[in-house]
């Protein structure tokens, strides 16, 4: 398909049957979560972005013809990888991997074709600058001037704006959702749901909050049963409310002591986790989900429980390597320690274990 665009033409191929025929690529890409926090503890950060994606990549020889595509002046096909290809992503990332492999984690982090180079003094940045030009050249890789920045304190980095000692959402991702118009549709209410998503390790209890204009999708087969309540016009607006001052989060040291604190309702359970420096608690993660209608039913313990262990295994990295106390007004420590326990929650006990320590918290005066 071709369409005129910006003043000149752009082309679409559509590979749909290309990508069925071709097994899948199973190598995995990067944590996301885990490259945002590699970042915090340096204070110099250069962000750079390849050229042109994966047009850089050489196709096999042999592979060439199966990106064929007609036109009035003829076929053709490419000789460098295009995109739309179901494993561009992870033939890109292996490159990136092998062409870097003694370096990331070190002075440098990569996800397809964004790069960061860190370093914690700025004689030290020049340095790790210069050896990674010299790996870029090695592949004959190029690099895009107009989006790349040197000698950064702050910049955004897969959709966060990474600071010294923390990160923060992106605005431009905020006022997205604050330009919305309440939804119409199922459509719209998809496009919110999805741009909520993105920011959801930012927002507080963000299930429960939620949960009024969210569950306006459940049950809506047709487009005519979608129904826009009083209830998820009040919801909308405070979410809205919320989004305006949205905490900056920070990133734990190594085996650095973790804070989990867990929260029930009726509809919703959620929990924060944060690290505890100089009596100073701030947020490293907010995780929270719906409740099904039959957890729904469950006691104010078990609901806590079901938090907890929603909590190890979204943020399973930091499970494993921290000790993590875990702090509520009850004696889940003490349930969940108790040999007589059965049921569920003997189960999530087992599955749980590890690095916790769970106490009760003291009432507020």
């Amino acid at each position: 398909m071709v369409e005129k665009a910006n003043g000149g033409w752009r082309m679409c191929v559509d590979y749909t049957d290309l990508n069925k025929a071709c097994p899948k690529d199973c190598y995995s890409l990067p944590e996301i979560d885990k490259k945002i926090d590699s970042l915090a503890p340096y204070r110099w950060k250069c962000f750079l972005d390849c050229y042109k994606g994966y047009h850089q990549v050489q196709m096999k020889l042999e592979d060439e013809d199966k990106t064929a595509f007609r036109t009035d002046l003829g076929i053709f096909c490419y000789t460098k990888m295009p995109f739309g290809l179901k494993n561009a992503g992870a033939t890109y990332q292996r490159l990136m991997d092998k062409t870097f492999a003694g370096d990331i984690g070190k002075h440098i982090e990569v996800y397809i074709d964004d790069l960061v180079v860190k370093s914690p003094e700025e004689d030290q940045m020049l340095k790790d600058i210069e050896k990674t030009f010299n790996s870029l050249r090695g592949v004959n890789m190029k690099l895009n001037p107009a989006k790349c920045s040197f000698g950064m304190e702050e910049g955004k980095f897969l959709g966060f704006i990474v600071t010294n000692g923390g990160f923060k959402v992106n605005p431009e991702k905020v006022q997205a959702i604050e330009r919305m118009p309440s939804p119409r549709n199922i459509k719209e209410m998809q496009r919110l749901a999805g741009r909520l998503a993105a920011l959801n390790r930012f927002l507080s209890n963000h299930a429960a909050k939620s949960y009024p204009f969210i569950s306006t999708l459940r049950n809506c087969v047709k487009k005519q049963e979608f129904r826009w309540t009083p209830e998820a016009e009040t919801a909308f607006q405070q979410m809205k409310a919320c989004l305006i001052e949205l905490p900056t989060l920070t990133a734990p040291f190594e085996k650095e002591p973790l804070v989990l604190y867990l929260s029930s309702s009726d509809r919703a359970v959620g929990s924060v986790l944060l690290v505890d420096r100089n009596g100073i608690q701030t947020p490293i993660y907010y995780v929270s989900r719906v409740l099904t209608d039959p957890e729904t039913r469950y006691s104010t313990m078990e609901k806590l429980v079901l938090a907890l262990l929603h909590a190890s295994r979204r943020l399973r990295r930091y499970f494993t390597g921290h000790v993590i106390t875990v702090l509520t007004n009850f004696h889940i420590g003490t349930i969940l320690q108790k040999p007589e326990t059965s049921g569920r929650l003997a189960k999530w006990a087992i599955e749980l274990g590890g690095n916790l320590d769970a106490l009760h918290r003291r009432g507020i005066k």
